[in-house]
């Protein structure tokens, strides 16, 4: 694709800061081009130095450069974190250290470095891959300085005796190789292409050989590779050449294929290979042996017995490791001096099942709100398998599944996030297995477990232990005295559920009700402020209940929200005539204030009316005995004096007790009067009131 100006721009003013001198080759030319699901490519040589443009990152995944700080934005890679780096202020994604393509890659024709760009507020993942280009940084290398062969005088030209070729650890055109041998009269090179698409190189000779003549032959065999600039490798040949047998082994074939599974056991045949000698006796007589140029981990995995030419198995097979063996296989015979023939054994290795699927799983945004949005993120999770094909193929699953789920981003990479509603007050927290399973016969599957923590938010208000509170506090109490205590819960965590308790102000009779009682913001005690008496409270309604010389007055609590406490009255007990501690009846007070609590209707007095009617006697027995019923009393918050008379047993008219009202006003004003004339007094004036009869 073509190159910007901007990018040979970018390439000197890295170069320029770095203080080094700038030499822009065609192969450092990088392009950059995005695809579909946040994911971009680019491409960068090996060995590129530090500071080498790469792409402009920011501007590609659409992010403004103003917002990577602000954003966290980071760049995640397994073991290749320190490759490539980003500059926040402009964005753009260069090379930090050494790339080495072979290290990193070894022979695969593949190579790239696989990013994760991370940004939060809000958490957005993109996938980038960098691909490491080869570049022809290595020269062809000869397992060995020198190789010897020997020939036997008595061979034939044409004769072919292979040779160990060179390696070259580039990949493509880079590490395709070409061979010259060194002028000579008697040996040519011989090149043929194996199945493998891998040359396989011998020395071929031209012209009978006379030992006498000339014991040995010194070669050069040089390599080339296919790189620009090209570079080359040399090894030594040493030919000697041997008297006496006439005739080497031979083999059926010159190569061999075999093909078993990873894993097999110890012993298990690979081949039995067969070479005939038409030599007699001693001369035709052939042991086997792997050549001396075979690597060592051949001789770690396989062993051969002399007799048979048997190949049989002695280590562990491991596809993931090694999936191709090139065995070289010597016969040679007991003549005098030895034969040798040759042939290849290349063994293929069969991957199986034998590999559990890896998981690996990086949190992100732990603890999760109970607020949290549907789709956010929780944790990244990657799968790895190495097997290869069906068995290597992972696919991720979630148990158990509400209320998240598990997303696929890109290849083995998943994401695991909020897929309904959290309550933490119903569920905490969360235990999920991950399970990854490959697609193997039969399947291997790892599991991995992930805690999720739901964070709390204050989503719910205070509630009252009880919905209405009854006390009953004697008059002229002390000031401060505790008179009760409210209590709520908060379903919250920690600082949500902390409560605080306040009064609903409100007015009783002439002043405020704060004025009577306080209530303790942390304890919820209730306290009252200063002695109280039941003649100076007003009563907006109350409820006679059956007749009992213990009449209660109530006062009515009412549970509010936000930790409120809405107090309404304060019942006053009040000693009268008749005996000690003589208490009202309970009723629910009348209010005008709606947010102070609900008010109960009057029962037992009719509209507009001032009078109420109690009953004892047989049907309705009183619970003191005669005489013990008070004659006269108050009621607080009553403009009144309530009078109580009896009618004889054997009046005509079933009358039982009589109620009569007088004003309360007449006796405040005599309060500072003994006992005794106070007592009185209300007598009297109770004598003057209104007879009002049961109807």
């Amino acid at each position: 694709m073509e190159i910007k100006q901007e990018v040979f721009d970018m390439v000197f003013t890295l170069e320029d800061r770095l203080g080094k001198q700038c030499l822009l080759l065609p192969f450092l030319l990088l392009a950059a081009w995005k695809v579909g699901s946040g994911q971009l490519h680019y491409s960068v040589p090996e060995e590129a130095k530090h500071g080498t443009f790469v792409g402009r990152i920011a501007q590609d995944l659409g992010l403004e450069l103003a917002e990577l700080v602000p954003r966290l934005f980071r760049m995640a890679s397994k073991n290749h974190e320190d490759l490539l780096e980003v500059n926040l202020q402009n964005g753009i994604l260069f090379v930090n250290s050494r790339i080495d393509r072979e290290e990193l890659c070894g022979r695969s024709a593949e190579c790239s470095i696989h990013l994760e760009v991370i940004v939060d507020r809000p958490l957005q993942v993109f996938h980038v891959d960098v691909e490491v280009r080869d570049i022809n940084d290595n020269p062809p290398l000869f397992p060995v300085e020198e190789q010897r062969v020997l020939i036997y005088e008595s061979r034939l030209p044409d004769s072919v005796f292979p040779l160990e070729g060179a390696s070259d650890a580039d990949v493509g055109s880079n590490s395709v190789l070409t061979y010259k041998l060194s002028s000579s009269e008697y040996f040519g090179l011989d090149v043929k292409i194996n199945r493998d698409d891998n040359k396989q190189i011998g020395l071929i000779l031209r012209k009978s050989l006379d030992r006498e003549d000339a014991p040995a032959h010194n070669l050069f065999l040089t390599a080339t590779d296919g790189g620009k600039p090209e570079l080359t490798g040399t090894v030594h040949l040493l030919v000697t050449v041997l008297d006496v047998n006439d005739n080497a082994p031979t083999f059926e074939q010159s190569e061999y294929e075999v093909r078993i599974f990873e894993n097999a056991d110890n012993g298990t045949t690979v081949i039995r290979l067969n070479a005939s000698d038409r030599d007699e006796g001693a001369n035709g007589a052939i042991s086997y042996s792997f050549n001396s140029l075979v690597a060592a981990m051949v001789i770690d995995h396989f062993s051969i017995d002399r007799n048979t030419g048997e190949i049989v198995i002695r280590g562990n097979l491991d596809f993931e490791q090694v999936n191709l063996y090139k065995i070289r296989v010597d016969a040679t015979d007991k003549g005098h001096p030895p034969m040798a023939g040759h042939c290849t054994v290349l063994v293929r290795i069969l991957d199986k099942n034998d590999n559990v699927p890896e998981i690996t799983l990086t949190s992100l945004s732990l603890p999760v709100r109970e607020d949290a949005q549907f789709g956010t993120v929780i944790a990244l999770i990657s799968v790895n398998d190495l097997d290869s094909g069906v068995n290597g193929q992972v696919t991720c699953s979630l148990t158990p599944h509400v209320p998240f789920k598990l997303v696929s981003t890109f290849k083995n990479y998943y994401s695991l996030v909020l897929d309904s509603a959290l309550d933490r007050e119903n569920v905490s927290a969360y235990e999920l297995v991950v399970t990854a399973r490959d697609r193997g016969s039969p399947s291997l599957w790892a599991t991995a477990s992930v805690s999720v923590e739901v964070a709390d938010v204050n989503d719910n208000a205070p509630a009252f232990t009880q919905s209405e509170y009854t006390v009953f506090v004697k008059e002229n109490n002390p000031p401060g005295c505790h008179i009760f205590t409210v209590s709520a819960r908060d379903a919250d965590a920690q600082e949500n559920a902390l409560v605080s308790y306040s009064l609903v102000e409100r007015r009783v009779g002439e002043r405020a009700l704060s004025s009577y009682v306080s209530v303790h913001a942390e304890s919820g005690k209730v306290y009252a402020l200063q002695p109280l008496d039941h003649e100076e409270l007003e009563l907006l309604q109350f409820q006679p209940r059956q007749p009992n010389p213990d009449w209660r007055y109530s006062a009515s609590l009412r549970a509010g929200m936000h930790s409120s406490v809405h107090l309404e009255e304060a019942g006053i007990l009040r000693a009268g005539p008749g005996g000690p501690d003589q208490q009202w009846p309970t009723v629910s007070s009348a209010t005008p204030e709606p947010e102070a609590g609900e008010v109960s209707p009057p029962v037992g007095a009719g509209v507009n009316s001032n009078s109420w009617t109690f009953k004892y006697g047989p049907g309705n027995p009183k619970q003191s005995g005669p005489g013990e019923l008070p004659d006269k009393f108050i009621i607080p918050g009553s403009p009144a004096i309530i009078s109580i008379r009896q009618e004889p047993t054997n009046n005509q008219i079933d009358k039982s007790d009589f109620i009569t009202f007088g004003k309360k006003e007449e006796t405040k004003k005599k309060k500072k009067k003994k006992k005794g004339n106070k007592t009185q007094e209300k007598k009297e004036k109770g004598n003057s009131t209104t007879d009002n009869s049961d109807q």
